[in-house]
């Protein structure tokens, strides 16, 4: 397996194991505890960051930024701001973004599935 570091994948890796690169390469824009979750949230419409703060309920308020900035500068996630008084912040998916709400949703039924019963 390859290296990740702050600048991506190494370009042997890339070359020589495609297949393995693009699971490498998803794997990668969604690890983290909440991610998942903040796409999930996010499918249907934008919501600002008390919206998803609240809807994650256990999560800080540094963890949650740090998990927002990683999918903006994946560009996953889109951040507006503007300009009122005050600042009002939405948070939406980009069309890479919603790229992903398909592997999101089979994670859904799969979780349905085979997941714990009531």
């Amino acid at each position: 397996m390859t290296r990740i570091c702050k600048d991506g994948f190494e370009r042997e890796f890339i070359r020589e194991e495609r297949e393995m690169y693009g699971i490498a390469y998803t794997q990668n824009i969604l690890s983290g505890r909440w991610k998942y979750l903040i796409l999930w949230f996010l499918k249907t419409k934008e919501r600002r960051y008390s919206e998803i703060k609240a809807f994650l309920g256990g999560i800080s308020q540094g963890s949650l930024t740090k998990q927002l900035r990683e999918l903006e500068a994946d560009d996953i996630i889109k951040r507006e701001v503007y300009p009122e008084v005050p600042p009002r912040v939405e948070y939406s998916l980009t069309s890479k973004g919603t790229s992903l709400v398909p592997i999101i949703d089979l994670m859904e039924e799969f979780g349905k599935k085979f997941g714990e019963k009531e």
